[in-house]
């Protein structure tokens, strides 16, 4: 008996749909599948997904709505619909998928049916309820440290479409967002459970350190000097008294993790390595000191000290592209450690961005930091979203 072909099969309708508040922030989707023919809800799927960009969730809302559609008939076509723009046209193959995050999902995506079996349409988000109401409940159990059951419906179906404005997800593509609340500080709105709390930890000195060398991720990675070890000793002891990191994630490089392992034997954790959270390349200038990169690449250091845009010489990153991938690497480690205290062991410019980010100042800010070697710096992260800035350059556990 030959198998079933893609004709053979019902025909199905995927509505999809996710979103974030604050985006990123906390973010969930939603998705149903109906009949075509008679328009009966045939399966529900709901989940919270952590901080992520409202585009990440829509993608996972798609996601779990083909896999839904497949339990239920895998020889299927499947109509997909969609209020998202941006996922109808990249899904359609109309639009390039530059972000990586989206790209991955988008893969996935396409993996569950073969390409001919799945069409894409987009609706206009009021025709689109059923999944939003979906993705609001998801986001409501998120909130209350749950996950979404089809026996609990906290959301309102008909609330009507949330205000949006105007903005450019990390796709590059212009696409209506929910506008971001305008919400009290961190301490003055309700309570909202205990937030995830970053601990970043500039790796002890290594011999470049002193002499103040651009020390990247694109050139040598030296060890600790005997300073810096005695450095990542004493923040071990500083933090086995506090008695609060709950886990260790470290940068591939040597100091950090040679710094991480030190401070992890003490506590008795393991360390989980991020690659996000490396340092710049700072390309042709690794290795030099401020002066040598003056005389020799003086146009290319004004321009980098001008625009967040600018790389050093010889291919390396822009702040920009750093921003980008530590944005990331929070958004990742934020979903993996809800509502813990995080130890992040890394370096001047991730650390840097970090609390930049958390206070919403510009990219000049970098260059008004200091961040001694071994020094500790906090950040806060909330569900609604917030950010606080609860520590900067803490060094008095080395004195």
């Amino acid at each position: 008996m030959a198998p079933a072909s893609h004709g053979d099969g019902r025909t199905f309708v995927v509505e999809a749909d996710g979103g974030s508040r604050g985006n990123p922030g906390p973010a969930g989707y939603g998705a149903v599948v109906r009949d075509a023919d008679t328009g009966e809800t045939l399966l529900e799927r709901a989940e919270f997904i952590g901080r992520a960009t409202n585009n990440v969730a829509e993608y996972r809302g798609l996601v779990a709505g083909l896999r839904a559609a497949r339990e239920l008939d895998p020889t299927a076509r499947v109509r997909v619909r969609m209020d998202s723009k941006l996922v109808v046209e990249q899904m359609s193959g109309r639009w390039k998928i530059k972000h990586d995050a989206m790209r991955a999902l988008a893969t996935e995506a396409r993996d569950v049916f073969p390409p001919q079996a799945v069409s894409y349409e987009w609706i206009p988000r009021a025709k689109n309820k059923h999944a939003d109401r979906l993705a609001n409940e998801a986001m409501d159990a998120g909130r209350r440290g749950g996950q979404w059951s089809p026996s609990r419906s906290t959301a309102e179906l008909d609330t009507g479409p949330p205000e949006t404005s105007p903005a450019t997800g990390p796709d590059g593509e212009d696409e209506a967002v929910p506008a971001t609340p305008k919400v009290p500080s961190a301490g003055w709105g309700p309570d909202l459970g205990p937030p995830t709390t970053f601990l970043l930890l500039r790796h002890g000195e290594t011999p470049m350190t002193p002499q103040k060398r651009f020390s990247g991720s694109g050139g040598d990675d030296p060890a600790l000097s005997e300073t810096g070890r005695a450095q990542a000793r004493a923040v071990a002891a500083s933090l086995a008294v506090q008695g609060t990191v709950q886990a260790i994630v470290s940068s591939p490089l040597r100091r950090c993790r040679e710094t991480a392992e030190t401070v992890a034997a003490r506590l008795g954790l393991d360390v989980r390595v991020d690659e996000g959270l490396r340092e710049t390349d700072f390309g042709a200038w690794d290795g030099l000191t401020y002066a040598e990169v003056r005389e020799r690449f003086p146009d290319d250091l004004e321009k980098w000290l001008a625009s967040p845009e600018a790389e050093p010489t010889g291919g390396g990153e822009s702040f920009a592209a750093v921003a980008r991938r530590v944005s990331v690497a929070r958004d990742k480690l934020l979903a993996r450690y809800p509502g813990r205290t995080v130890l992040l062991v890394t370096h001047v410019t991730p650390v840097k961005t970090l609390a930049r980010l958390a206070l919403g100042a510009p990219p000049e800010s970098l260059f008004r930091m200091e961040l001694s070697a071994g020094s500790l710096t906090s950040v806060a992260y909330y569900a609604d979203g917030n950010a606080s800035l609860r520590l900067l350059n803490d060094t008095a556990h080395l004195r």
